[in-house]
């Protein structure tokens, strides 16, 4: 995290889009109460210091905060991905059914609509820093319960219940540690490269989504699923360690908010009144329900490409492939000029490739749709996660993440869900060619009822004051 005690001397130097770290202070060393109460929050390019003259496609990595953030995020991604494609394998061989792997989205959704409030409100009022490793140590801790009775337990009757029951405490811990992390990282860059750093963050992500699946199929075909319960759990405790690295940051407090049920609610209102933000949250939320084919890919691995677990955990990277290339591209490239227009087309585009996987019997081509999909999902996820951080104050960052969180994981848990469910009803086929449709219709709606996403322009130049309020004509952003 770059400090923000520059001196004079610094500051008559050419500005700086973003202040290095203070080398003299010790990386695990936190600043005391007092010092956070005088410093600035995020980083001295907060002060309006003019970016720099060309684009940086490294700027974000410049920041050994940032470096850190991107280390512990990828260990976290890859341990989950390992258990995810051990668990999905391990569930679908012992029942031999799709509706049991839409239960597994089905009860993961269950905390994201109970909690996910709470877990932003929490987020906004205690250290994001110290509930991140906190959680952190829990996942590992579910981690070993799913290797232990993965090991010792083999009636499917009992196990698969039981295993149900670890995924809800997971789930459970996870609705408090995403919105900590997401909440985190506007602290750590200036809004002037924060694209920059969401497109390094999803290039992280998705190269750790290769790894992680790819990686797990092999673990599960060789070592079976213990071994890879036991991974993520080790990889965790990583991870954990690593945030430990993270400088310690005060939250920018909004003094007129008092605690309470309408504090809580805060989050939810700034969204509803936002209708930038509402459309772009929105065209996720029911785009990856309806669309998404990723807790199918069990059945279309074992029953309909023939391809055993190896080929399930290649299916389960293809999206990432595509996505790190879109990265890399984007990340090389200055911000989108016309951002709203781009998070619609890559939607659609989602949409279409999603159809075609659903319809292709051929091991390749599905994996090239696959791959296809997470192009488009890159585009919109640095989309997406701009808006909704650089449209947020940091007091309102942490009940504005979970409320992001609602719609974006249970479209992922309740997607997996409706794809078990019509698959179980109709056939996987029908299912995934009925979500393609649906997030083409999506998008349609959309644009038709968003005239504010599809005007939205270059992402490097939004503010918190950039957008107008259901009750405003002119854009301002009021307190909340």
């Amino acid at each position: 995290m770059d400090e923000t005690e520059s001196t004079n001397s610094d500051q008559h130097k050419s500005p700086p889009a973003y202040e290095t770290p203070d080398e003299q202070r010790a990386a695990s060393a936190a600043p005391t109460e007092q010092q956070l109460a005088y410093e600035t929050p995020t980083i001295a390019a907060l002060d309006g210091s003019p970016p720099p003259a060309g684009h940086d496609p490294y700027a974000a990595l410049r920041i050994s905060g940032y470096r850190y953030y991107a280390a512990s995020y990828s260990l976290a991604v890859i341990g989950g991905q390992i258990q995810s494609v051990a668990l999905a394998w391990e569930i679908y061989q012992k029942t031999g059914s799709a509706m049991s792997l839409g239960w597994l989205g089905g009860i993961q959704v269950i905390p994201l609509f109970l909690l996910s409030l709470p877990a932003g409100h929490l987020v906004d009022t205690m250290s994001r820093k110290k509930l991140l490793i906190f959680t952190q140590w829990m996942l590992a801790v579910w981690g070993i319960a799913l290797a232990q009775l993965s090991y010792y337990h083999h009636d499917a009757r009992l196990l698969v219940p039981a295993m149900y029951g670890v995924v809800l405490l997971n789930a459970v811990t996870l609705t408090f540690a995403r919105p900590a992390r997401s909440a985190i990282l506007p602290q750590l860059v200036a809004p002037a490269i924060f694209s920059n750093a969401v497109t390094w963050n999803a290039t992280t992500f998705e190269l750790s989504m290769i790894i992680g699946p790819t990686v797990g199929g092999f673990i599960v075909g060789l070592g079976g699923t213990p071994l890879a319960y036991l991974i993520n759990a080790a990889f965790l405790a990583a991870c954990a360690i690593m945030t430990l690295q993270f400088p310690s940051v005060a939250i920018q407090r909004t003094e007129k908010e008092a605690p309470g049920f309408r504090s809580l609610l805060a989050g939810v209102k700034f969204v509803f009144d936002r209708r930038l933000l509402l459309a772009t949250m929105s065209l996720d939320l029911f785009a990856v329900l309806l669309g998404g084919a990723v807790y199918l890919l069990p059945v279309f691995a074992k029953d309909i490409l023939h391809v055993g677990p190896t080929g399930f955990g290649w299916l389960r990277a293809a999206p990432s492939f595509g996505a790190v290339s879109m990265a890399l591209i984007q990340a090389h490239r200055p911000p989108m000029k016309k951002a709203g227009r781009a998070l619609l087309l890559a939607v659609a585009g989602f949409g279409v490739a999603t159809l075609v996987f659903g319809l292709s019997k051929n091991f390749w081509l599905s994996f090239a749709m696959l791959a296809l999909t997470g192009v488009f999902d890159n585009v919109s996820v640095v989309v997406r996660h701009t808006l909704v951080q650089m449209l947020t104050p940091d007091a309102m960052r942490g009940r504005v993440s979970a409320v992001n969180q609602v719609f974006i994981g249970s479209s992922n848990e309740l997607g997996g869900f409706e794809s078990g469910l019509t698959a179980a009803l109709w056939n996987p086929v029908a299912s995934v060619v009925f979500g393609g449709i649906g997030t083409l219709v999506t998008v349609a709606t959309v644009a038709l009822l968003s005239p504010e996403l599809r005007r939205c322009g270059r992402l490097d130049e939004i503010r918190p004051d950039d957008v107008a309020t259901s009750e405003e004509k002119s854009p301002s952003l009021q307190p909340v």
